[in-house]
């Protein structure tokens, strides 16, 4: 398929993304002068459960509330729950074409995977895989992507580099060339601290930096290197509430860590082969060690009891869970078994005063389950352990976040079992809360309405929301799916978009 790329000013100011090459060049240092890291990794017994279904090499995405969408040995694009089984993925009715072979899964968003089949791209979203309408201009060919400060998804393709954003697919070029040969992609802060996407090209660094509302600048990067030392992959880890976002590289020799604007060696007795980050954890395959990373604990582990001799990542989440190919076997490994966190994703922007948020314990004996948030400390009750508690019919509370100031927080979640072991789970966000402004639907939220939703939701293949009456009914079940970027099904919502519809909701959904 002929992939249609116009300019921004072509498209009359729409959000299609030109994009500048910088002009200076940058070549790598001698990294024999850097601060250097020797991490001295403890050794943990990991929980491993083996996938029910047999999963293909290749890309797959992990969703941090359990399990994710793979790939299966026949070709089958096939949703995973946490203890290994298969849940049901099948082509949405309102698909015009069908999915067939499936080859590959990307992350699109925290609870949405990109999935690449032989008849192009679709999304794998509750239990339906759906074609969504920019897919036409993208064949097969996706290589990776990520997903920048912004909101919006990059995805590097054999044909070059996209970017996904209100629900526009632009392909992004230098001097009309299209960025082709990108291996890999991870977001991560720019040399001067701004948001940043950072890619390999051609085994080397580059990093595109927003210079406008739709104007990118992509430039070599400096990654210090030695004489002979090349780079082989990068990732990146998301920002907490006292830290800032990172940067790894896996070189040739030795892994390179970019934090607080330094670059850092971080070497083991092993060379490391392999990479992957989510989240604040980042998984590290030397020649014969998994070692995983806390970042927020500042502390490494070493996996013992794991057979690395064939081992391939497939993806991770950001609970600290990989998914892996052990030989012939496919298995999700962590440290141990963490309390899943529903309502609130790694590095959400809340906007309401109050949400829905749940704890689900590890498999096993009911622990007793403590939520810390705020400096205050708050006993979940089984077997719902919502964060709010229960309102009087039994339904659940929603959570205020009246007691928090705006800025980045924290919610632990802590679950302790009988046996006196307990797990966590710390989940980051940036609380931003609503200016008090006069939202309305015929105002602010029709016009949403028909420039993002109408296409599917006004006969089908999703629920009419034609009408005020209709969205002020399905309020709980449109909210949710907007803040978890799982809806529209042609990608992500502006980040401003998602908080006018909170905020809408929020305020009291007036007409």
């Amino acid at each position: 398929m002929k992939t249609h790329t116009p300019s921004f000013r072509e498209r009359g100011g729409r959000a299609v993304s030109a994009l500048l090459l910088a002009l200076a060049t940058a070549c790598g240092d001698s990294s024999s002068s850097l601060p250097l890291e020797r991490p001295q990794p403890a050794a943990f017994q990991p929980s491993q459960v083996s996938s029910q279904v047999a999963l293909a090499s290749g890309s797959g995405f992990a969703d941090q509330t359990g399990g994710g969408v793979f790939i299966s040995t026949t070709g089958q694009a096939v949703r995973l729950r946490l203890d290994g089984s298969r849940a049901l993925l099948e082509s949405h009715p309102g698909n015009t074409v069908a999915p067939g072979t499936a080859r590959a899964a990307f992350r699109l968003g925290p609870r949405t995977a990109l999935v690449e089949t032989e008849t192009g791209l679709f999304l794998a979203d509750n239990g339906w895989l759906i074609a969504p309408p920019w897919r036409d201009a993208l064949g097969p060919g996706t290589v990776a992507t990520a997903q920048s400060a912004d909101g919006a998804v990059w995805l590097a393709h054999a044909s070059g580099l996209f970017r996904l954003n209100a629900g526009q697919l632009s392909a992004l070029k230098v001097d009309g060339a299209a960025l082709e040969g990108i291996t890999e992609l991870a977001a991560a802060p720019a040399e001067d601290g701004a948001p940043g996407v950072w890619m390999l090209r051609g085994g080397a660094p580059y990093v595109a930096v927003a210079t406008g509302a739709t104007a990118y600048q992509v430039r070599p990067a400096v990654i210090p290197l030695g004489e002979k030392e090349t780079l082989v992959s990068i990732a990146g880890l998301t920002a907490s509430k006292d830290q800032g976002a990172e940067l790894w590289a896996l070189t040739s020799e030795r892994l390179l860590r970019r934090k607080d604007g330094e670059w850092r060696r971080v070497e083991f007795v092993d060379r490391p082969v392999q990479l992957l980050g989510a989240g604040r954890f980042l998984w590290v395959k030397s020649s014969d060690q998994l070692l995983v990373y806390d970042a927020d604990a500042d502390t490494w582990g070493v996996a013992t009891g794991v057979d690395t001799r064939e081992f391939r990542f497939l993806a991770a989440d950001e609970s600290g869970c990989a998914w892996a190919q052990l030989g012939a076997e496919s298995m999700a490994i962590s440290r141990a078994p963490v309390p899943r966190v529903l309502g609130l994703n790694q590095g959400m922007r809340v906007v309401e005063d109050g949400l829905v948020i749940r704890a689900i314990p590890p498999v096993g004996e009911s622990p007793v389950v403590l939520f810390r948030i705020g400096g205050a400390e708050i006993a979940a009750q089984a077997p719902e352990y919502s964060l709010g508690g229960l309102e009087k019919d039994g339904s659940l509370k929603p959570f205020s976040f009246a007691i928090l100031e705006p800025g980045m927080h924290s919610l632990e979640v802590v679950a302790r079992f009988l046996s006196g072991t307990e797990t966590r789970r710390t989940v980051h966000f940036d609380f931003q809360p609503a200016v008090p402004l006069a939202v309305g639907w015929e105002k602010d939220i029709l016009p949403i309405f028909q420039a993002r939703c109408a296409k599917c939701h006004t006969t089908q293949p999703g629920r009419p929301l034609t009408t005020y009456e209709l969205w002020k009914e399905n309020v709980d079940l449109i909210t949710a799916a907007v803040r978890d970027q799982r809806m529209p099904a042609d990608g992500p919502l502006d980040p401003q978009l998602i908080a006018l519809i909170q905020r809408w909701a929020a305020s009291g959904t007036q007409p």
